[in-house]
C-alpha cells in the first residue's frame, strides 16, 4: 500500500461508492474524485487523493478482511479534470442558491402585493345602462352595436359570461379570450380592475361574468369577430387551478395519448375538439334534412339484440334475464322489417364490433347511420348514395361558420366531383397488382383475396377521389348480400372509400328470395328459427331491396381531415379503453 499523507482521501474507481455509505476511508473509498472534493475539498492543506482501481469484488462488508489494493496518488491530468468539473458544479450550486433566493424574495413580494389586492373592491357603476345578457356568438349589429375609434357613439353595454380560454397579462392590462361554447371574445381590462386580487390569480378555464361596452377591434388589431369588451365590471363565479394542475399541464399538446384519453373532458375545451364536436352535429342535421327531403323515416331500432348481421366474432354477450343477448352490430335487419309499412326507413344509433382492432379508423362503439330502400335497382341504391354524400356536404359547407371549422381543420378539403368513379373488385385486383401492392401474406392479389386496409387506403389515396368499390365475391361478404345475377361468383355490393381514410360506407341489394336465403343460413351453418321475423319479409310480399351503413366518425375523419376516427366521437371507445 502506497504511504500517505497526514490527510488521505481514497478513491476506488471500480468499486468506490458515491453515496452516504463511503466516507472516503481506505475500507469505505468514493468512486469518483468529483464525489471527494465534495466532501473533501481540494484547498485543504495537506490532503491527498489517492486512486485504485479493484479487479472484482470491492471493498468487504463491515468486520471482514480488505482486499489488499496498491494505492496511487491521482494523476494529475485527472485531478485538473476533476477540479474544472467540480469549480462549475460549485458556480452552478451558487447560482442556484441565489436564484432560490429570489425566488423567496419574489414569492415573498407577491405576497404582499397580493395581500394588499385582497383591500381592492370594485363595484359595479348604477349610472352605466343595465348590460344585455348575450351569448358570445351574437353579432347581430341590430342587438349588439360596437363602439369604433372614429365614433362617439357608444357602444352596447352586455353581460357575458364564460370561460377564460386564454390570458395575457401586460403592466397596465388584462386581455383575456372568453368561451361559453358558443364563441369567442376579446375582453380587456383595466384600471382598477386588474388591482384585484381576482384579477391577479386569474387561470385559464375560471369562469367569469363580465360587463363592459362592446368595441371595434382596431384596424391593426385581430380578435375573434374583430371586436372585443371593454370591461366595467366582473366577478368570478368559479376558479381554476394552476401550477401543476393547470388546464394546459393536464392536456398539454405534446402529452402522451393516452394521457389524453384519460383527460378527455378536458381535451374537449380546446378549439380542435369542439370543432370537430360542432361539425358532427352539423353532419348530423344534415343527414336527417336529407333523409327527410327523400321521404325516409326515421326509426329507432333495439340496442339489445339476440341474433347477429356481421359475423359472431365481432359480438358483445351479456346475461339478459339468463339468456344471452348482444350489443347490436347493426340495425339492418330491423330496418328491413320496417319497409312494407313505413316505406324507406333511416336509423342514426350506435353499434357496437368486438373487433380487437386498434387501426386509426375502428371503434368498439360507433355512431352507425343506415337506411334501407324499398323497390330499388343496385344502381338505383348507388346514385343514392352519391347523392346523400354530395347533398349532405352542401348543406354542412352552406352555414358559414361550420364551413368555417372545416376549413380550420381541414384546409385542403374539397367537395367531392360526380359522378363517383365506379370500379368493380375484380379492377381493384388488377390494379393493385399492376401498382406491386401485395395481400397481407406479401404476394401478389388474386381474386378471392379480401383486400385488407393498409392496401384499400393506399390504392384510395393514390387515386385520391372518392370510389364506389363494387361487386365483392359472395364469399367475403354477408349471408343476406344479393348475388349478382350475370356473375353468381359475386355480389351487388359496394363499399365507398374516401381518400385519407378508406372504407366509409358499406352496402348492397338484400336476398329478396326465401330458398336463397334459406340456403345462405346454411352455407354460413346458422340456425335460422332466431331469424325467422327476418325470414318472414320474404314470405309475405317480398321486393327488391337494398340498404347501407356509414360510419359517422370515418365521415368525419375525412371532412375534418383527421388522423383517427377517435378525435371524431365525444368519448372514444375501442379495445383496452372504456374511461372516462
Amino acid at each position: 500500500m502506497a504511504s500517505t499523507s497526514s490527510v488521505s482521501v481514497f478513491i476506488d474507481e471500480s468499486a468506490g461508492k458515491d453515496d452516504s455509505t463511503a466516507s472516503g476511508a481506505e475500507s469505505a473509498p468514493y468512486k469518483t474524485l468529483v464525489y471527494a472534493f465534495q466532501h473533501h475539498p481540494p484547498t485543504t492543506n495537506g490532503i491527498q487523493y489517492l486512486v485504485c482501481k479493484s479487479q472484482g469484488q470491492a471493498t468487504a462488508e463491515a468486520g471482514s478482511p480488505v482486499e489488499q489494493l496498491e494505492w496511487k496518488p491521482a494523476a494529475k491530468s485527472a485531478l485538473k479534470k476533476a477540479i474544472n468539473f467540480w469549480e462549475q458544479l460549485k458556480k452552478k450550486a451558487a447560482k442556484e442558491q441565489e436564484l432560490a433566493i429570489r425566488e423567496k424574495e419574489e414569492a415573498e413580494k407577491r405576497r404582499l402585493v397580493l395581500e394588499e389586492a385582497k383591500k381592492v373592491v370594485i363595484q359595479e357603476d348604477s349610472s352605466l345602462p343595465k348590460p344585455l345578457k348575450i351569448r358570445l356568438d351574437v353579432t347581430d349589429p341590430s342587438i349588439v352595436k360596437l363602439r369604433t375609434a372614429d365614433s362617439d357613439t357608444a357602444g352596447t353595454r352586455v353581460r357575458v359570461l364564460g370561460r377564460v380560454h386564454r390570458l395575457r397579462s401586460q403592466k397596465d392590462v388584462i386581455f383575456l379570450v372568453l368561451s361559453d361554447g358558443y364563441g369567442y371574445l376579446q375582453c380587456v381590462l383595466t384600471g382598477d380592475l386588474i388591482k384585484t386580487y381576482d384579477a391577479m390569480t386569474l387561470t385559464l378555464e375560471t369562469s367569469l361574468a363580465i360587463h363592459g361596452e362592446m368595441h371595434a377591434v382596431p384596424p391593426t388589431k385581430h380578435a375573434p369577430n374583430d371586436r372585443e369588451l371593454h370591461a366595467d365590471f366582473f366577478t368570478v363565479i368559479g376558479c381554476a387551478p394552476g401550477d401543476m394542475e393547470a388546464i394546459n399541464t393536464r392536456v398539454a399538446p405534446n402529452a402522451d395519448p393516452q394521457t389524453l384519453y384519460d383527460n378527455r373532458h378536458l381535451v374537449l375545451r380546446g378549439e380542435t375538439s369542439s370543432s370537430v364536436m360542432k361539425v358532427r352535429a352539423a353532419t348530423l342535421r344534415a343527414f336527417r334534412s336529407t333523409f327527410e327531403a327523400n321521404r325516409i323515416l326515421e326509426v329507432t331500432p333495439p340496442a339489445m339484440v339476440q341474433t347477429q348481421v356481421e359475423g359472431g366474432s365481432t359480438l358483445f354477450a351479456f346475461d339478459y334475464y339468463g339468456e344471452t343477448a348482444y350489443l347490436t352490430q347493426s340495425s339492418q335487419l330491423y330496418l328491413e322489417t320496417c319497409l312494407p309499412s313505413l316505406g324507406d326507413v333511416f336509423c342514426i344509433c350506435p353499434s357496437f364490433r368486438a373487433e380487437r382492432s386498434l387501426t386509426r379508423r375502428h371503434l368498439s362503439e360507433y355512431t352507425h347511420i343506415e337506411a334501407e330502400l324499398d323497390f330499388i335497382t343496385f344502381q338505383d341504391l348507388l346514385d343514392h348514395l352519391e347523392s346523400v354524400i354530395c347533398n349532405v356536404i352542401d348543406l354542412v359547407t352552406a352555414d358559414s361558420q361550420v364551413a368555417r371549422y372545416i376549413k380550420d381543420l381541414n384546409p385542403n378539403f374539397q367537395p367531392p366531383a360526380r359522378p363517383f368513379k365506379r370500379m368493380k373488385y375484380s379492377e381493384a385486383i388488377d390494379w393493385l397488382r399492376e401498382h406491386n401492392i401485395p395481400n397481407e401474406d406479401g404476394n401478389p392479389h388474386e381474386f378471392g383475396d379480401d383486400i385488407a386496409e393498409a392496401a384499400e387506403r393506399k390504392m384510395t389515396d393514390i387515386l385520391n377521389e372518392p370510389i364506389f368499390l363494387t361487386y365483392f365475391p359472395a364469399d367475403l361478404k354477408a349471408f343476406y348480400m344479393k348475388k349478382d345475377p350475370e356473375d353468381r361468383r359475386v355480389t351487388e355490393s359496394v363499399d365507398v372509400l374516401m381518400p385519407g381514410v378508406g372504407e366509409i360506407v358499406g352496402a348492397s341489394m338484400r336476398m329478396d328470395n326465401w330458398d336463397e336465403l334459406m340456403e345462405a343460413y346454411k352455407k354460413e351453418d346458422m340456425n335460422p328459427a332466431p331469424y325467422y321475423w327476418y325470414t318472414d319479409q320474404r314470405k309475405y310480399g317480398t321486393s327488391p331491396h337494398g340498404g347501407y351503413g356509414l360510419g359517422l366518425e370515418r365521415f368525419l375523419a375525412w371532412l375534418c381531415g383527421r388522423y383517427t376516427v377517435r378525435e371524431c366521437c365525444l368519448y372514444p371507445r375501442f379495445t383496452g379503453r372504456c374511461t372516462p
